[in-house]
């Protein structure tokens, strides 16, 4: 006991010695003289738990929004992940060569040592089930599936040979947002809000929309692993309540609601003080922001005040679950300053074992449902001119061969089967280089043969848009340094503006 008694005196001791010293510098930066000593300690901010900027400065509020270590190029960051993994070769990845090899058995060489999830013995290849051409003034390459996308085609920086070493759909889309293929590190949007904060008091700073179902690795995608649990993705609902059990129950007033939170904080104020611990904080901001997203979770929500123009240029279907839904909701709420989205869609795992996996129906009708949004969003935010202080990123967790899948030795209907090797994923908005192109991949679309970036990479590009260097911007847990990138990543800088 005696013990116990030492830390939390130790803790209290701690905590009085930085408060003399915050009140200290805020006194010395109130004047003009004080302008420079400010700009002296903020100059020292590493992005590291270690430093006060992400500590004890945020011990009345953990969401309190934060500047960027180093000058960002945007403010947000809106994150289309499409769940199942598109095929590349139907959309993006132009391959003449391959269309030649239509239905001809897979030399030997391309099945050596290769890892299928469904491929048995020797498949036959499959040629691009899409015709292409060029569009927009850089002439870049895109199917007839996005009749749409070809209109902002030009706005977009394409990376064409991404790669991972995950084929599975779990492990891929954990290492894709969280960094590692296991369970248990905080997703991109965690990370994100921890380091910057959110801008709204009203609304999360991390926000997930899903259409068509959840992600093969549950929320653990959107989840905060070790970080305090504040910082996980708030998951909304386009159809329906928003967010669950966010309405008062009944005969239960808001006014009296407000007095039962005022003691729950009070009684949680009280245990922070004794223990220190971080979780508590979490709890009452959570509280608290339930509270305040009663009134401005349903406003933002609501699609059915925007102009006929706005919905009719996105597609929206108001009340259902829909993409749709969701890009438009994706643009409010960065308007409204919420500082990452991101929109799962599910049901792009195109192996041909049914119609609804087909790369000739299932695929096409996840293409009509997602490209007119896509190129409404862009557009969108262009002409409010948020675009340029946001992000934009759409890809899978991994591509799809140029051999056709043979499940269980049958050929059924056009499909391909996961590849890890090489895929496209591209990027839009605030410091992309328009029209950019990097990357490459050989002839049938397979390997990567220049410009290979990898997840990490891609994790690294993003942070490093919104002011962090990915190897400072770190948290320490279970006795060493994590980061998002973990000992990996660098910075694309071939399509940086």
């Amino acid at each position: 006991m005696d013990r116990i008694e030492k830390l939390i005196a130790e803790q209290r001791l701690t905590e009085a010695q930085f408060n003399s010293r915050r009140h200290f510098i805020k006194d010395c930066t109130l004047g003009l003289g004080g302008l420079a000593l400010g700009g002296l300690f903020n100059s020292c901010s590493t992005g590291t738990p270690k430093t006060p900027r992400y500590t004890l400065d945020r011990s009345l509020n953990p969401m309190a929004a934060l500047p960027a270590p180093f000058l960002p190029k945007v403010k947000s960051v809106i994150y289309l992940h499409m769940v199942g993994a598109p095929s590349q070769l139907e959309l993006f990845d132009y391959k003449p060569e391959l269309a030649k090899l239509h239905n001809k058995p897979c030399p030997p060489s391309l099945l050596d040592e290769k890892k299928f999830a469904f491929i048995q013995g020797v498949p036959n290849m499959l040629g691009p089930q899409a015709t292409f051409n060029r569009a927009g003034a850089t002439g870049n390459w895109v199917s007839n599936h996005l009749p749409h996308f070809k209109k902002i085609i030009d706005e977009v920086a394409f990376l064409k040979a991404v790669h991972t070493d995950q084929f599975n759909h779990g492990p891929a889309q954990l290492l894709m947002q969280t960094g590692s293929p296991r369970v248990g590190r905080p997703s991109i949007g965690s990370w994100v809000t921890y380091g910057l904060g959110s801008e709204n008091n009203n609304l999360p700073g991390f926000v997930v929309l899903t259409s068509g179902g959840t992600p093969d690795a549950g929320k653990s995608v959107w989840g905060s692993g070790f970080l305090p649990s504040v910082y996980q993705g708030v998951h909304c609902r386009s159809k329906g309540d928003p967010v669950l059990y966010l309405k008062d129950p009944k005969g239960v007033s808001r006014g009296l609601k407000k007095k039962v939170l005022e003691s729950i904080s009070e009684i949680n104020c009280q245990e922070y003080q004794k223990f220190g611990d971080p979780e508590v904080l979490t709890r009452i901001n959570q509280y608290e922001m339930a509270y305040r997203m009663q009134v401005s979770v349903p406003e933002v929500m609501d699609i059915d005040k925007e102009p006929d123009t706005i919905k009719e240029m996105y597609g929206v279907k108001p009340g259902k679950e829909a993409f749709a839904n969701n890009c438009l909701l994706a643009r409010k709420m960065v308007e409204q300053g919420v500082r990452f989205v991101q929109l799962y869609d599910w049901g792009w795992d195109s192996h041909g074992a049914s119609p609804g996996e087909a790369l000739d129906s299932g695929f096409l009708r996840k293409c009509k449902e997602t490209d007119r949004p896509i190129a409404a969003l862009i557009l969108d935010l262009k002409q409010r001119g948020l675009l340029e202080e946001t992000l934009i990123v759409w890809g899978g967790e991994f591509g799809r061969t140029p051999m056709w899948e043979n499940r269980l030795g049958i050929q059924n209907s056009p499909g391909r089967d996961h590849q890890g090797d090489a895929f496209t994923m591209w990027m839009a908005g605030g410091g992309i280089k328009k029209g950019a192109v990097h990357g490459a991949t050989d002839e049938i679309g397979y390997s990567g043969i220049e410009g290979r970036v990898s997840v990490h990479d891609i994790q690294a590009t993003i942070l490093h848009l919104l002011g962090f260097h990915h190897e400072e911007f770190t948290y320490d847990f279970q006795g060493r340094p994590f980061r998002l990138t973990d000992v990996a990543g660098n910075i694309i800088n071939e399509i940086l503006a």
